[in-house]
């Protein structure tokens, strides 16, 4: 049971011509201070207003948000509308949404592409989409003023319609009008108090489709004469294609073309399951490269030797070298996550439509800048000749937003052998093997607490890869730094009041792929900070979560979430036998979150019965969808803490599949609460957010039902201390 409270083929601009002009209705745009000037597009005619395209109102009343980040189940075709549709006096229920063509008039306003991540869209798009709504709705009563005769001061909105005394004009009769008008230099937008959408919990408007089966996930497009291709991919990372010998797989129904592409050896085929046995009846030879020998056991061996000696300094406060040598008491660890799979329910995929002079591509992507440039580079094509219908993405968490672009580009290689439109299909086992993994990670910690149990020194030092280093956001994101503020992310911020603090980072390069994944480098800093903090509670003698408050007084919001955790989930009252709980708090992408989980350990399994999860994202849009993305990010986190990690052995990944990579099971599930703090301050992300504390407070737990810590996941009782 979840239960949530709130506490105290045509081109963009011919496309848009085209249906406004059938349709009679009004397209406007907007773009807000802080974001350079987007040029306006020009109207088809005098009926059409077309600045840059986030709201298209019809004849029909009908209202369609164009939507610039991509959908993948975090509620971004329902957070962005009601934004505009607040401002706008929509009626919601002729509201809908449609996803944004490529194109820099829809490049996020932070930084500067399209694309989604980071859990950004809502406070990135809370100003912007507001603004549009506004100024619609100015020009609207701009345009029944007109047409009444009276000032524009004496009319309202309601609804979807301007009135005026006992007058009454629909937005869809407006339309047209208002198409003619100037937009207006300057709007005011809405007191918050009299707020009819924004922060009530609105149903999803994408919600209707994915239970009819109507929304179009990538997997499920199709295209005339489209074939499917199914690849051969190196076993090992590096490893390099020999030869390949072709002869049976050439004589299997439905083949119709077998190809070596520089992601492999394409097999191409009328369907996929043709183009898949095929693919697994090929023979080929691999040069296995540097990474033959490859193994994730001796890889964190040597990340342990790395820890013991200093590494590039990240933060220095006082001195923690000095006042660790003078603790009264003190406590080392060395705390272990393993490479993860980001495993989405849909495996990555891409439909490619190749012409001479045109490439279009439907994909789930949270990348539309970066791929529209690789395919088109692949194309050998300007970018303006490539387009990129967005689709469902059945599950992102930063895979589908990949430096390299690799599943576009592969897929436009494959596209130029096979002549006719082609759905490249990545297996589960392609997927997971594929890299671009969450990097493993060691942080060895060390602390002191003084006489009187106050904690007066910590030090970590934090060995793994680098998810930014090569890419193209190495130089915006790292800065000349000697170390990725990603790896770090969640203890060079540590928000405890300790007087002597040092922070340091070791970087090794190893040739496996890594990149983002949901909640980044906070997904393994929480792990580590959150259990030692409760390491030096216990060296302190000390109640775990008053530890923190004392650590904490400093910080309001930390704080805040913290004491609405522990209230809501009865820290101070009794558990039944064999059950412990355990507290941890974290901040990331602008929030603040708390989680409390219930545990139970019987013949060394481990069972989470419940979690209280207590998030402060600023000001929200939809709670409906805070709840949704906490309860989703506090399963992410606990089936990673419970059972995940990828191996390598022989340069071999060894987990392949769900039978080996499980994802907790709806009968694994804890009863799971949010409780939302009320708050004014600016709105931070939260489809991460709900991922880092789920792990601590997990083990936290382990360590209160049976006094042995966790210090490496996937959680396994064997290997607790």
């Amino acid at each position: 049971m979840n239960r949530h409270n709130v506490s105290s083929g045509i081109e963009r601009r011919d496309f848009l011509k085209l249906s406004i002009a059938a349709s009679g209705g009004l397209l406007i745009g907007f773009h807000f201070a802080g974001v350079s000037k987007l040029a306006a597009a020009e109207p088809s005619s005098a009926d059409t207003f077309m600045p840059n395209a986030f709201v298209r109102i019809g004849t029909d009343d009908r209202v369609t948000v164009i939507v610039n980040h991509s959908e993948m189940g975090q509620g971004v075709y329902t957070s962005l509308p009601m934004l505009l549709a607040e401002e706008l006096d929509a009626d919601w229920s002729k509201v809908g949404y449609e996803p944004a063509p490529v194109d820099a008039k829809y490049n996020h306003p932070a930084f500067g592409m399209q694309m989604t991540g980071g859990s950004s869209s809502v406070w990135s798009g809370l100003e912007q989409f507001r603004q549009a709504g506004a100024a619609a709705r100015a020009m609207l009563i701009a345009a029944a003023a007109q047409q009444w005769n009276v000032d524009a001061s004496t009319c309202r909105t309601e609804s979807g319609a301007v009135l005026n005394g006992s007058r009454k004009l629909s937005y869809g009769h407006l339309a047209a009008a208002a198409a003619k008008l100037p937009p207006p230099a300057k709007v005011e937008l809405k007191d918050p108090k009299t707020f009819k959408l924004i922060g009530k919990p609105i149903k999803r408007l994408d919600t209707p489709e994915k239970l009819n089966g109507k929304a179009e996930f990538g997997i499920d497009v199709k295209l005339p004469g489209m074939l499917t291709a199914v690849i051969a991919r190196p076993p090992i990372f590096g490893a390099k294609m020999k030869s390949f010998d072709d002869a049976r797989a050439r004589s299997m129904p439905g083949v119709r073309k077998v190809v070596a592409t520089p992601a492999g050896v394409a097999v191409i085929a009328d369907t996929f399951w043709q183009a898949k046995v095929a693919r697994d009846a090929l023979r080929v030879e691999w040069d296995e490269g540097s990474m033959h020998d490859f193994n994730t056991n001796a890889m964190m061996q040597d990340f342990r030797e790395m820890a013991k000696s200093p590494g590039v300094s990240v933060r220095k406060d006082g001195d923690a070298e000095g006042a660790l040598a003078n603790a009264a008491k003190k406590i080392e660890a060395v705390y272990e996550v393993p490479y993860l799979s980001h495993l989405m329910m849909e495996p990555l995929n891409c439909v490619v439509d190749l012409r001479a002079d045109s490439c279009e591509l439907w994909a789930g992507t949270q990348f539309q800048t970066m791929d529209r440039a690789g395919a088109a580079k692949t194309a050998g094509l300007p970018p303006e000749k490539v387009q990129i219908h967005t689709t469902f993405l059945g599950g992102g968490f930063g895979r589908r937003a990949n430096p390299q672009s690799d599943f576009v580009v592969e897929a436009v290689q494959v596209a130029k052998a096979a002549g006719a439109p082609v759905k490249v299909i990545w297996t589960r086992e392609d997927d997971m093997a594929g890299g671009w993994y969450r990097p493993a990670f060691l942080h060895a910690i060390a602390g002191g607490v003084d006489a009187s149990g106050n904690a007066v020194s910590w030090r970590s030092r934090l060995v793994g890869q680098s998810i930014m280093a090569g890419t193209p956001f190495a130089a915006m994101m790292m800065k000349g730094k000697d170390y990725d503020p990603a790896s770090v992310e969640g203890v060079d911020d540590l928000p405890y009041a300790i007087p002597n603090i040092a922070v340091e980072s070791h970087q090794p390069q190893i040739n496996v792929p890594v990149q983002w994944w949901r909640s980044v480098g906070h997904s393994h800093t929480a792990f580590a900070v959150e259990c030692f903090v409760d390491e030096l509670a216990a060296l302190a003698q000390k109640d775990p979560y008053q530890f923190r408050r004392a650590l904490l007084q400093k910080q309001p919001r930390h704080l805040g979430v913290l004491d609405l955790a522990a209230q809501k989930g009865g820290w101070d009252k009794p558990l039944p036998k064999g059950v412990g709980r355990g507290i941890a708090v974290h901040f990331a992408f602008g929030s603040y979150s708390a989680h409390v989980a219930e545990v139970s350990v019987k013949d060394d399994k481990v069972r989470v019965h419940r979690m209280v999860c207590a998030i402060d994202c600023g000001q929200y849009v939809n709670p409906n969808i805070i709840a949704a993305q906490t309860e989703g990010g506090a399963i992410f986190g606990a089936s990673a803490a419970l059972y995940q990690e990828l191996t390598f052995d022989q340069g071999r990944l060894q987990q392949t599949n769900f039978n080996t990579f499980p994802v907790m099971r709806m009968n694994e599930c804890p009863e799971i609460e949010t409780h939302i703090v009320e708050s004014k301050e600016k709105s931070g992300g939260i489809g991460e957010p709900g991922v880092p504390c789920a792990a601590p407070a997990i083990a936290n737990a382990i360590y209160a039902v049976t006094g042995k810590r966790i210090r490496r996941l996937p959680i396994r009782m064997t290997e607790a201390v």
